[in-house]
This record gives C-alpha cells, structure tokens and sequence, in this order.
C-alpha cells in the first residue's frame, strides 16, 4: 500500500504524460452524472420495480438505494477534491488500497461501460426502425455510434455541451411527467378511469407491502443499478473548473436531484396505476414503448403521440449512455496508460486534450454488444447487464475503502481534518455502511439466475486482472 507522503505512481505518471483539459463546468459535472443515471432503467424498469415490491416498497427502496449512492459519492468527494486526477477510481484504489486492486477497478470500470455500447446503439437502432421500417438496423447503429464517437473526439467541452442537452432532454420529461402526474394525482388534469381526484389511495390500497418484504430487498440490485453513473463525476474531476468547490456541489446537487426524480416518479406511477398493471408484462400494456409505465400515463391523461415521444425521450436516453459511457471508459484507458500499465499510444492526446487512441479502442470494445441483434437480445442484454452492475458494485465498494484508507493515513501522517477542503461526514460510519451496503447488493446477482453467468464471468475477469497485474507489473524479488 503506498504512503500519500510520497509520490504515487499516479502522480509521476501524471507529470510525465500530456494532461487532459480542464474544460468542464459545474453545470456539466451535473448534467454528465444525472444523464449518466436517468436513462431506460426509470423509464421502462421503474414499473417492474413497482410491480414486485408494491408502491410503498418501491418507494423505500428508491430511498434506500438513493442513500447508498449518497455515501458512496460522500466517499467520492473528499478523494476527488484531494486528488482530482482522470480516471480517479483506479488512482484512489491504487495508492489507498494496492496497485493490483487499482488496476483491477480501472479494468472491470471500462468492461461496464464499453459491454454497454453495443447494447445502447442497437436498442436506439430497433427503435428507429419501428419510425421506419424499411431501413436496416446496422444504419442507424453506424449512424448512432459515429454521432457518439464525433462526440467524444472532438474536444471536452464540445462533448460535455453535447451531454448537458441529451441529459437535459430526459431531465425535462421526467420534470414534466411529475408535475403533470401532481396535477391528476389532485384533479387538475383529467385522467381516465378517475372522475375525481385520486389522490394517493393506491399507494396503499392492497398495504404496505403486498407481496413481502422479500422483494423489497430483491429489487434493490435493479435500483441500485438505476443510480449507476453519479460515479461519474470522480472521473471528470480531472476535467473540470475549479474542481475543490465544482465537485462537492455537483455531487450534492446530482445525487439529490436523482432522489426526487426517481422517488416524485415512483410517486405519481403508483398513484395513478394499480401495481399490478406498472410491470412491462401487465396485460394492460402492449410490447415495446408501449410497456413503459410513462407511456401508460401520458395515455390515460389522453396527450397526443405518447409513444412517438417517448420513443423520441428513450433514444436520447441511449445515445446519452452511450456518449457518457464512452467518455469514462476512454478515461480509464488513459489513466492505466499515464501509469505505465498499458502501451503510452494509449496516452496519446490531441491538441485539444482528447486520449484519442483510448476513445476508438473502447469504442471497438463495444462491437461485441452489436451481435445482440443476431445472437439474442434477451440473453445478450440480461447478461450484460449484470456485467455492468457488477462492475458499478466492484467500483463503488473500492470508493468506499479507499476513502476509508485514506483519511486514517492522513491522520496518521499529523494531519488535521481542517486541512481537507472537502470531508465525509459521519466517519468512519459512512464508509463502512456503504461498502457493507455495496457488498450485499453484489452477492444478491448470485441469487438471480438470469445474471449468474455475467456475476460468474465478471469474478473471472477480476482474478484475470489480478493475474496479469502481478505477472506484468508487479516487481520481481
């Protein structure tokens, strides 16, 4: 484990290697970590949540999962502010924890987002063609992936730009989605199947919970997933204004603002929807866009073209991952490069501070997840899917410990907590619940069938990087 009193290998890496661009703003840092999180998992996977776990338990569990976020991105910030460098969770895990488990987390961080990829591309590409249905699917996912890549390769801002309005687009249709729902929820717009006002009498219509408490816990994987990408903000301190004020704000002020989206969405769902009728497999709904709870309402409520605008929402919400996911991925490339453990073409900058190299090669990382159009998309996208919630566990679970390390070795060193322009409150109890909370969340893939192969694949990639680590860089005695 290094000491933070001499320099890390982060840090000499970083001196030596060209530096990325600080061209991010707050209002960036907000938008990238909420778009990263809002995405086709609230709009098509807050009904089966419902579904299962009843209206109150959806609720609890939006809470819970909304909090352990909170202390993960807590543990975030003191790191983030101390040590703003790209690709921040492998520097922290490498200098905190060990630089095996650095280069581990910096590994299995790009498997989750470049795995994503292909997914986001091609589900856009399927529901372009449901607007035209004579065009091929692999159009539009070559049109789509060279939108992402432009996106990423042109410069920071022209990228964090791109992001702030995709993000903003689906921001404002979960806004509006809430305010339209209050207004139904108190009979100021007419909803089908109500001549009054409703209320909140589904809420707790059938009790509490009505089918257990198991679901409660089992549907907290889901929504813990729903928060993945708040993490995103670590990776763009090194990119961004002023990080010692920008970032504590901006993870604040995304991780509140997830909360009462998520939760308001929730909400107005379950009041409006008998629970039983929110899953996309409700005999209430059709297939596809039609499944979404979102659509359901905006039916009900009689506004014109709810599936095309929908569809419109859901693909911006693709693209966005998708232009998100590249960004971090191609970070984490870089980072593993500045620190000698991949070939310095990976390093590569442009003059406008873009890791070129790292950005097309996690972009042909993402290919296999085009194959899903051929091979199964069901079995494909479920597996992938644990690939990437695994990965978000593994990543936040290090953030924790790391913090955990670190602000023993700083006292240790004769420190003072008044030194640390950004502090976890509440320690050593946030760092310790959020690693415990992170864990079981992971260990409950097991449990989960349709994502065994993907929890059994990713704990193989992890003894892989490990392997190569202390085979490839670990000194020899």
């Amino acid at each position: 484990m290094h000491s933070p009193s001499q320099p890390s290998q982060t840090d000499t890496a970083e001196e030596q290697s060209p530096s990325l661009k600080r061209a991010m703003s707050k209002r960036h840092l907000i938008m990238l970590s909420l778009g990263g999180a809002i995405g086709t998992g609230l709009f098509m996977g807050s009904g089966e949540v419902i579904s299962q776990a009843g209206p109150l338990g959806a609720v609890t569990a939006y809470i819970i999962g909304g909090l352990i976020a909170y202390m993960v991105m807590l543990c975030l910030g003191e790191l983030a502010v101390h040590l703003p460098v790209s690709g921040s969770f492998g520097a922290f895990a490498t200098q905190y924890i060990g630089p095996g488990t650095g280069y581990m987390v910096s590994w299995m961080y790009w498997l989750g987002w470049s795995a994503t990829l292909g997914t986001e591309f091609t589900a856009a590409a399927i529901l372009m063609q449901e607007w035209f249905p004579t065009t091929s699917i692999w159009l539009w996912t070559l049109i789509f992936a060279a939108g992402v890549l432009l996106s990423n390769l042109s410069s920071t801002r022209t990228f964090a730009e791109s992001e702030f309005w995709l993000s903003m687009i689906k921001v404002a249709t979960v806004l509006i989605f809430i305010l339209l729902g209050a207004g139904a929820i108190f009979g100021f717009v007419p909803f089908q199947g109500y001549s009054s006002a409703p209320l909140f009498s589904n809420l707790t219509e059938h009790g509490w919970l009505p089918n257990g408490l198991i679901p409660l816990f089992t549907t907290l994987l889901i929504v813990n997933f729903a928060f993945n990408g708040t993490e995103m903000i670590g990776i763009a301190a090194g990119e961004t204004e002023n990080p010692e004020q920008n970032v504590p704000k901006a993870i604040h002020a995304a991780v509140w603002r997830l909360m009462i989206f998520f939760v308001g969405t929730i909400i107005v769902i379950s009041s409006l929807l008998p629970y039983q009728d929110a899953g996309i497999n409700a005999p209430a709904h059709g297939d596809g866009i039609s499944s979404s709870p979102f659509v359901s309402v905006f039916n009900l409520m009689s506004i014109p073209y709810a599936e095309d605008i929908m569809r419109f929402v859901i693909i911006t919400a693709l693209l966005s991952t998708a232009n998100s996911g590249l960004y971090a991925a191609s970070r984490m490339m870089w980072a593993l490069s500045a620190q000698g453990q991949l070939p310095k073409v990976f390093s590569k900058i442009t003059r406008s501070g873009i890791p070129y190299i790292a950005v097309l090669v996690t972009m042909i990382g993402g290919l296999p997840g085009l194959l899903s159009e051929q091979f199964g998309a069901d079995v494909i996208f479920k597996n992938l899917l644990g690939v990437a919630a695994f990965t978000m566990v593994i990543v936040w679970m290090s953030i924790c410990w790391s913090q955990f390390n670190f602000r023993r070795q700083w006292l240790k060193q004769g420190h003072q907590l008044s030194e640390l322009k950004f502090r976890t409150p509440w320690y050593p109890l946030v760092p310790i619940l959020g690693f415990v909370c992170c864990t079981a969340t992971g260990l409950s893939m097991a449990a989960d069938p349709e994502m065994l192969s993907g929890f059994i694949g990713c704990l193989l990639f992890m003894a892989a990087c490990y392997a190569s680590y202390y085979w490839l860089y670990h000194p020899k005695k």
